[in-house]
């Protein structure tokens, strides 16, 4: 795609068409801010010591701070375009695995707010990686791309994106009457780091917040706080968007969504269905329509974005949508469990990297309730974190090759297998006392109605959203060409393939 040079254009090649009534001036700007592979305790709203994050604790102060927010998918593509349609990974056909298309016949709520006046925008990492101009769409479904600013001398291991000096770009050329949608995507704190970052920033070891899935040594804490400095990149570039925003008049008159696609970049979190990999941070401040200084409770999974959004703005939400609105939530006033129906999620995953044999997928659904969390596992002699010995589903990393190098240690087997081994059909987790997922609950008797009345559950989402997974249809996510890299030692059945208008 042609990147934007930034020269004044006309309005309708940015927005759709400027209407001029009093409510116009009223909608909401918008700012939709993701962070790449961001767990949900590391912001210091959470409380971490790991991480300075004073964009986000301003978010959260002044807004909304979510305490159950959770990600589709534990993996980018499939979470973003669920994000983007209101619609559950299972109800995307190729869109729902990871680096494959994104069919046109899927509605993204970006185009519904261009259509209704918007300005639409995005720099950096909108919906991807995949492909979606040989689905017939004319642009990345996140909108018009503004990506060309850089960061020449931007540390290693950091994209050298000059995401804040882009969004102001982006408010430059947009119509001053017009209301705005931008979508910043980070590829903070993606993989790779500069290793040793984090403490040449300053940071202490004892700083690190060590997951109980991972063992507590010098080289874990030490790609922890590589983790944290990427992290605390992506707040920096937030606050200055921030701050722009309120230099124009604009701050309180924007709703500002914080969050990330998925879970760190570690084993046993990212690609995973475990707390670490769905569970995600979520702050929303916008003083023009609710009220701050509140934490919520409620359940929020990421196909609500998108009827959030739409109804915010005034915009009709269209048919299809699975998702559902939680603005009534944001503009109650109240704390804590604001509605008594937002008890739990559902999420899933399906291929992630090209790490089995012919592109083989590694299918799982969940559903999380504030005290369990149960998966369930459609092919459990495949290995979770892909074939062994590179284990690809997993980004190489310090921890990675620590946990491979030291398997064979008394306090590290389990570690090991945790993260790397095959899976049962079944697993169920008492997340309240075992957040780190290491003790599977699903063969004791006594919680035998608890699973099975979860699996109840879960499967009545999966049969209403037709998941092809229990439709006798998941053959089909095996099928899906791939647009990313190949490993020509596992081979590529679906490594590529032409775009069948059928799914058009």
């Amino acid at each position: 795609m042609k990147r934007r040079t930034f020269l004044k254009t006309s309005a309708a090649a940015l927005c759709g068409p400027i209407i001029q009534t009093s409510h116009s001036k009223q909608r909401p700007n918008i700012l939709f801010a993701m962070s790449d592979d961001q767990s949900w305790p590391h912001a210091g709203a959470y409380g971490s010591r790991m991480v300075n994050t004073p964009a986000f604790d301003w978010v959260a102060r002044e807004g909304c701070l979510f305490s159950n927010a959770f990600a589709s998918a534990p993996q980018c593509s499939p979470n973003r375009a669920s994000i983007l349609t209101g619609r559950p990974i299972w109800s995307l056909d190729e869109a729902g695995t990871h680096s494959s298309y994104f069919p046109k016949k899927w509605t993204v709520y970006p185009d519904l707010l261009e259509q209704a006046g918007y300005c639409i925008g995005y720099t950096g990492k909108a919906w991807g990686p995949g492909n979606w101009q040989d689905a017939g769409r004319p642009r990345n479904p996140g909108g018009e791309q503004f990506s060309q600013l850089r960061i020449n001398d931007a540390p290693q291991g950091i994209n050298k994106l000059d995401y804040a000096a882009n969004f102001e770009a982006f408010l430059k050329e947009k119509p001053d009457n017009a209301p705005f949608y931008f979508w910043y995507g980070c590829y903070e704190p993606h993989r790779v780091y500069q290793q040793g970052v984090g403490q040449e920033s300053g940071k202490q070891l004892s700083d690190a917040s060590v997951p109980p899935f991972l063992p507590d040594n010098g080289v874990i804490r030490g790609d922890l706080l590589d983790y944290a400095h990427e992290i605390e990149w992506f707040d920096a570039h937030l606050m200055r968007m921030l701050n722009l925003l309120k230099e124009r008049g604009e701050l309180d008159n924007t709703i500002v969504i914080v969050t990330s696609d998925n879970g760190m970049p570690f084993p046993g979190a990212k690609a995973t269905l475990y707390e670490y990999g769905i569970h995600m941070p979520l702050a929303i401040r916008w003083p023009d329509g609710m009220k701050g200084g509140r934490t919520i409770d409620d359940f929020v999974p990421f196909i609500d974005y998108a009827p959030t959004i739409l109804e915010a703005a005034g915009v009709k939400i269209p048919n299809g949508v699975m998702g559902r609105s939680f603005l009534d939530v944001l503009t109650s006033n109240r704390s804590g469990q604001v509605d008594p129906d937002r008890t739990r999620i559902v999420a899933g995953r399906e291929r992630h990297s090209h790490s089995r044999f012919d592109n083989w997928a590694y299918p799982a659904r969940c559903i999380r309730t504030d005290k369990w969390l149960y998966i369930r596992n459609f092919k459990s002699d495949r290995v979770l974190a892909g074939d062994p010995p590179g284990y690809h589903d997993i980004d190489d990393s310090p921890s990675k090759s620590y946990l491979i190098e030291h398997r064979e240690e008394e306090h590290i087997q389990p570690l090991f297998e945790h993260s790397y081994g095959k899976n049962p059909p079944e697993q169920l987790f008492d997340i309240r006392r075992d957040p780190g997922c290491l003790n599977n609950l699903a063969d004791q008797p006594q919680l035998a109605a608890t699973k099975n009345q979860l699996w109840s559950e879960l499967l009545q989402q999966l049969e209403k959203g037709n998941d092809p997974r229990v439709k006798g249809k998941g053959d089909a996510y095996e099928s899906y060409p791939r647009f990313g890299g190949m490993r020509p030692q596992l081979g590529g059945f679906a490594e590529r393939g032409k775009y069948n208008p059928s799914y058009q």
